[in-house]
């Protein structure tokens, strides 16, 4: 069914979708990538999330201190529970919340997950060491992993789709690479999502990251993470086979995630400096290869 359908193809939810594809290509390039190997008639969903993810994600880069982003964080956890919050007008002048609550209702998504991910994003708005491993797989499962559990729901129609351990699993690889991708910008701002009890254990102190020390303690630690990454890759991949075919596009911007890997196990790498990416086009390689994959697999 295409997500116009049923009445709701008006003007207004049509410029909600162009929006937050535009967003999504601006903010997220990766996933705006993976949405377009995705079915046609689940796309505008799929950007429709993502994009409330990259709005909810980049609060911290658009405010100086942390009420702000607070006052924002509650402003979203409000409108996401009103009754009728989607027919208001405030909702219909927002473009993202507007096609947010379109498909919570189109596919009956629950509004916990959504929550939760705003709230463990509030994590981002300080300055506060990321203490343990626990912690930051508890993070990136409110995050990460629940963004990809939402997206196959999407694609399976609001049905249970299973699969519940492997999008935790996908989930934690990907967001612990994008967390070392980040690194250098994190670290400029005294930040870091590193466990403590990681630095601690590899000789690194908090110090050493934000006064952009580099050496081998700090790699050490680094190598780590990394390893934690793909752990989690080779247990999806492990088990990847056993998912319905029609929600495997929920997990297509996992195929970034060994590029980006092997790219900061290159000889030269610096972790403060070197820039951690692909061009468009190798990234719709690797997607357009991971669908590909997929396909056959059915």
């Amino acid at each position: 069914m295409n997500i116009m359908a049923g009445g709701a193809g008006h003007r207004g939810i049509e410029v909600a979708y162009a929006t937050c594809t535009d967003m999504l290509r601006q903010q997220d390039f990766d996933r705006y990538c993976a949405c377009l190997f995705s079915p046609a008639a689940h796309r505008g969903a799929l950007m429709a999330l993502y994009a409330f993810n990259a709005e909810i994600a980049r609060i911290r880069d658009v405010v100086h201190e942390p009420l702000p982003g607070e006052i924002r964080c509650q402003w979203w956890r409000d409108r996401l529970m009103e009754e009728g919050a989607g027919d208001s007008a405030e909702a219909q002048s927002h473009p993202i919340l507007h096609a947010l609550l379109h498909i919570i209702r189109r596919y009956r998504l629950p509004k916990e997950p959504f929550i939760a991910l705003i709230e463990a994003r509030g994590f981002d708005l300080y300055d506060d060491p990321m203490p343990t491993m626990m912690d930051l797989e508890g993070y990136c499962g409110e995050t990460s992993a629940a963004l990809i559990r939402l997206a196959c729901l999407i694609l399976a129609e609001g049905e249970e789709p299973g699969s519940a351990a492997l999008c935790g699993h996908a989930g934690l690889a990907y967001a612990y690479t994008g967390l070392l991708r980040a690194f250098p910008l994190h670290a400029s701002r005294q930040q870091c999502y590193i466990p403590h009890e990681i630095l601690i254990a590899c000789g690194v102190s908090l110090e050493d990251v934000f006064s952009g020390q580099g050496g081998d303690n700090l790699n050490a630690a680094l190598a780590v993470m990394r390893g934690k990454a793909r752990d989690h890759l080779a247990q999806l991949r492990a088990g990847i086979r056993t998912i319905d075919p029609a929600i495997a596009p929920a997990f297509y911007p996992v195929c970034l995630v060994e590029p980006y890997l092997n790219q900061m196990e290159q000889g030269g790498y610096d972790p403060f400096r070197s820039r951690v990416d692909l061009s468009p086009l190798r990234k719709f390689w690797c997607i357009g290869r991971g669908a590909w994959r997929a396909r056959q697999a059915a």
